[in-house]
């Protein structure tokens, strides 16, 4: 049977045309029901691909407007959009991340007990808990739902700091991603619109899981949400960079892996490196499987790179960028990395570089100033502007209430 997370561009472009049919009224009624490992129809299984972009939102949104529609794919789209307002809004405030490791480092030092290890461990005698632990570590995903249930059972049952928990799930994530992991987290424990948290019930969880799970008795279900300071305001959208007039040497790294959409026709890449840090992701590094299917997209990028532009292409550590750059002296253009590791270990390379972002972000990202639900007003004028090609006789759905 075939990765259902495909680490390559060709294998991810099948997987999106598969499951194009299935975008629409199979996703809305589908979605939120987990049947467990090798049974999962109604779900794409492309968030890998997308969080590393062998697949762009545009390529994903597209295939929705153009199979089932943009009316009929609506809570489709609107789960691709949930990714770049995370993305957005950690943007707008990026001193959340820098908050964010602080205290995970601090929680970590300050745990007594056993519970922490028990829960990493999978050994708390919660069946399902159990259960997504070993899932998690053995396929390095989870269906969104169980990741609701599994943080809401880890902040309010086990009462662990939810930091060490987002930190533990980023550490196996395949598709691990400061933003929308961190945010989501902090959405469970009522931090991120505070005073309103995710409670996992268990009636909630036998349903979705069609009897697979029943932790009647084992849940606290009457939780009180977390006391935190709210999400600061947002601040403004730093520019991108402008590419030189002539040749560049680029530079990819794992939070954009398809640089022929990025750069325009014509550009002058003279030279290709790629850079990828998976286990600067945690102070606990990352998994094995996780470092592997990291390195496995970031090759393929390099590799259709080359191929594109008919120049080498190589790997190289961040303390080697420095030399790299200089080797070939020319200016060094990398895609935009977002707050994260990739974006601190750039920071730190000592290697001037232009950051390009692609127009999906600029368009996207400045409107996470609030919730996502006045977000979600946007998406229809998003739509128009960054999937323009909208079938005939299918409006967007805020034209059609």
């Amino acid at each position: 049977m075939s990765d259902p997370f495909p680490t390559d561009r060709t294998a991810a472009l099948q997987r999106l045309a598969d499951f194009a049919p299935r975008m629409g009224r199979d996703y809305a009624q589908g979605r939120n029901t987990d049947p467990g490992p090798g049974r999962r129809r109604d779900v794409s299984c492309l968030s890998p691909a997308i969080r590393h972009r062998l697949v762009t939102e545009a390529e994903v949104v597209g295939a929705a407007v153009a199979g089932p529609g943009p009316r009929a794919a609506e809570k489709f789209i609107q789960e691709v959009f949930w990714r770049s307002y995370w993305k957005g809004f950690l943007e707008l405030r990026p001193g959340m991340w820098a908050g964010y490791r602080t205290a995970v480092a601090a929680d970590r030092a300050a745990i007594r007990g056993h519970a922490l290890a028990r829960a990493e461990a999978g050994t708390t005698g919660i069946g399902c808990f159990d259960a997504w632990v070993d899932e998690l570590r053995s396929t390095g995903w989870l269906h969104n739902h169980a990741r609701m249930w599994f943080a809401s059972i880890w902040i309010f049952t086990l009462k662990l700091p939810w930091t060490l928990g987002a930190d533990f799930m980023l550490r196996h994530l395949r598709d691990g991603d400061a933003a929308s992991n961190t945010l989501s987290w902090r959405w469970v424990a009522g931090i991120q619109t505070p005073g309103k948290h995710y409670v996992a019930r268990a009636e909630n969880i036998a349903r979705y899981t069609e009897g697979r799970f029943d932790p009647t008795g084992e849940l606290e279900e009457d939780p009180r949400p977390i006391d935190a300071p709210p999400p600061p305001r947002a601040g403004a959208l730093p520019a991108a960079d402008r590419l030189p007039d002539g040749a560049f040497a680029l530079l990819l790294h794992e939070d954009d892996l398809h640089p022929e959409s990025l750069l325009p026709a014509g550009a002058r890449v003279a030279a290709i490196a790629g850079v990828a840090v998976p286990e600067a992701r945690s102070d606990g590094g990352c998994s094995a499987l996780v470092a592997d299917s990291v390195g496995a997209s970031l090759a393929d990028g390099l590799a259709r790179a080359s191929a594109h532009w008919g120049v080498p292409a190589v790997r190289v550590g961040v303390p080697e960028l420095a030399g790299w750059a200089a080797s070939h002296g020319l200016p060094v253009v990398t895609p935009w990395a977002p707050v994260g590791w990739t974006a601190d270990a750039l920071a730190g390379a000592g290697v001037p570089m232009r950051r390009v972002r692609r127009d999906w972000d600029s368009a996207c990202w400045p409107l996470a100033t609030k919730g996502f639900f006045p977000f979600r007003e946007g998406i229809p004028t998003l739509l128009g502007r960054l999937v323009p090609d909208q079938p005939a006789g299918q409006p967007l759905w805020a034209s059609a209430r």
